[in-house]
């Protein structure tokens, strides 16, 4: 799913070639999972569909797994059936500690073609069943072997006494291709250590024999002769100490070694010490290992802080690339981090500018209805609209005037905003429109600019709660609540915006004339009524009593009436408030008295 298979498939074109190859994976991919610690796998080759697998891993008890991966992918890459046995087990002390090393006995099935037929099936299954007991009889004997072959110290390291088991050479689990090889290396030793810059050759003990020719360049001690490679170097990876036998154990990882600074002359102690990557390969004939390598660079600036250049790398040598490619890849990088910071610049940007754009919608509809301030945002006309039936309500403080005559401004200004603020609060609860505000005189509609059927209801709800709210607001030249007068008018408006510098949503017509009338013949803490409101709110749940015949500013005679209260609503209901757990304990209270009073009415009745 993550793509990994397609990277293991390409490893190798047989099981032996694939395994031999994991190692060098391990180490790929170590550099993008850096708490990766991976086993390490070595291979010998053996005939007769025979071969060993040497398995170090600083975990114990995992190599149990190991049989059943192997014989997956030998089945599932290379479609043929292995079978593994542990040959032997033991611990190894390496430079990170100890390492637990297990040798496998991988066996290849034979293969046969596939039969048809009942009896061929029958026969089949009776050679598959002599095959497997072959197969079993072949581990005891191997094993038998192992145990019975005496290890001479001195003669013969532990694993010649393996090797010396199996006879190595053609076999099954790898290609049939054979190379052919010179009867002579082609080549000057001149040409080679010219050709092949950084590699090393060295024997048993560690001794330097032969070294390419910028290794020298920089690393002088080097041209010393009969030095040793551990005085210069140290191995990074694998984390094994620095010995032939534990570069064997590992020789299909690839192997990093660090130049040592203490050996280096003075005038290039300050730069960084150099590191060598490659592949070692043991030369039997010679008795000798050889480190192929290349510099352990990944851009322009590790090869500028190494004092090196391009051309002391041999021009086949695909760190050449690799510099090159990885320093426009950190370009890319750079730039592509470069358009994330932006990216994230933009959007915090973007946030704060669509939380300003909130406050800035949240002022404008407070000042403009919902729908009129979106035209107008969109730089459309707001046309004029009529509406048939709507509520206006208009209230003000009874002796206002008075009031600011005796007081500073900064109290009429605290009075009216604490009273203002509840009005304001109102609204919402109710779903009226506010108008407007001037001085002490408060407007609001019901049914505009979102017309609705109950916009007496509304309005006649809307002020009941503002003369509860009156309640709060204190007269700072009594002490005592103020008291207002409020009037409600029903009847047909025109409602449009006015002006184009603070532009304004007002009403116009008659209704807010009479309206206006309602609130100033009014009298101290009663809700006036027009006879239109009155037969808008009748039959409606509302407790309303007659005034009488009045004579109205304008109008002539009128008979008015006084709205008392909302039979169907509590006064937390017209205020808005939350219900307390008390409240609902009181109702769960009553509820049960009364069910209990059923039942005793009930049971007096039988």
């Amino acid at each position: 799913m993550s793509g990994y298979d397609r990277m293991l498939r390409t490893l190798g074109g047989n099981l032996t070639e694939f395994i031999e190859n994991l190692d060098a994976l391990h180490s790929y991919l170590a550099l993008s999972y850096q708490e990766m610690n991976a086993p390490s796998f070595r291979v010998e080759r053996g005939a007769n569909r025979e071969m060993l697998l040497h398995y170090y891993s600083d975990r114990r008890g995992l190599c149990h797994i190991v049989p059943g991966i192997i014989e997956a992918v030998a089945k599932d890459f290379f479609d043929i059936d292995v079978v593994m046995n542990i040959l032997d087990m033991n611990e190894e002390v390496e430079k990170m500690g100890k390492k637990e090393h297990v040798v496998f006995l991988v066996v290849q099935k034979a293969c046969r073609q596939t039969k048809s037929t009942r009896s061929n099936r029958l026969q089949d299954h009776q050679d598959t069943q002599r095959d497997q007991e072959a197969l079993q009889a072949t581990f005891p004997r191997m094993k038998e072997k192992y145990l019975s072959t005496s290890i001479c110290p001195g003669e013969k390291s532990h694993w010649e006494v393996v090797r010396g088991i199996l006879p190595f050479g053609k076999g099954y689990l790898r290609d049939t291709f054979q190379p052919i090889y010179p009867e002579r290396l082609w080549i000057e030793e001149k040409t080679f250590c010219n050709a092949f810059p950084f590699h090393i050759v060295f024997d048993e003990t560690l001794t330097v024999k032969q070294a390419g020719v910028n290794i020298q360049k920089f690393i002088p001690g080097l041209q010393a002769q009969k030095i040793r490679l551990d005085d210069y170097f140290s191995i990074v990876h694998p984390q094994v100490t620095f010995s032939i036998s534990s570069i064997c154990k590992f020789i299909n990882s690839q192997f990093v070694l660090k130049a040592r600074r203490e050996m280096m002359p003075k005038a290039w102690k300050s730069q960084l010490a150099l590191k060598l990557r490659g592949q070692m390969i043991w030369m039997e004939s010679l008795q000798c290992m050889i480190f192929i390598c290349s510099p352990k660079l990944r851009s322009l600036q590790e090869l500028e802080e190494n004092k090196m250049y391009l051309s002391d790398i041999a021009p086949h040598d695909t760190t050449r690339d690799l510099i090159l490619l990885n320093q426009q890849r950190l370009a890319e990088m750079e730039l592509s981090n470069q358009l994330e910071r932006k990216k994230e610049e933009l959007r915090i940007l973007s946030q704060h500018l669509a939380i300003e754009k909130k406050k800035t919608e949240t002022l404008l509809y407070a000042m403009l209805p919902e729908h009129v301030a979106n035209q107008l945002k969109d730089g459309q006309k707001v046309a004029a609209g009529e509406f048939e039936s709507c509520t206006i309500l208009f209230s003000d403080v009874v002796t206002f005037t008075n009031i600011c005559a005796a007081c500073e401004p900064i109290q009429i200004v605290t009075m009216l905003n604490s009273m203002y603020s509840k009005f304001d609060r109102l609204t919402n609860i109710h779903e009226v429109y506010k108008v407007e505000t001037i001085g002490d005189a408060y407007m609001v509609v019901g049914g505009v600019p979102v017309p609705v059927e109950n916009h007496a209801q509304r309005v006649a709800n809307f002020a009941l709660g503002m003369r509860i709210s009156a309640e709060d607001v204190m007269n700072p030249v009594t002490g005592e609540p103020i008291q207002i007068r409020v009037g409600i008018h029903t009847g047909p408006v025109l409602a449009g915006v006015v002006g184009d510098k603070m532009p304004r949503y007002c009403l116009f017509g008659d209704t807010v004339n009479t309206a206006s009338r309602m609130e100033s013949h009014g009298l101290p803490n009663k809700v006036h009524l027009s006879p239109t409101t009155y037969r808008a709110l009748e039959n409606q749940g509302f407790e309303i009593v007659e005034r009488g015949e009045i004579e109205v500013k304008g109008k002539g005679k009128m008979t008015t009436y006084f709205l008392i209260q909302n039979l169907n609503a509590t006064e937390d209901e017209i205020m808005g408030r939350a219900k307390t757990l008390a409240d609902h304990k009181g109702k769960h209270e009553r509820e049960t008295l009364s069910l209990l009073n059923i039942y005793v009415d009930i049971d007096r009745y039988r």
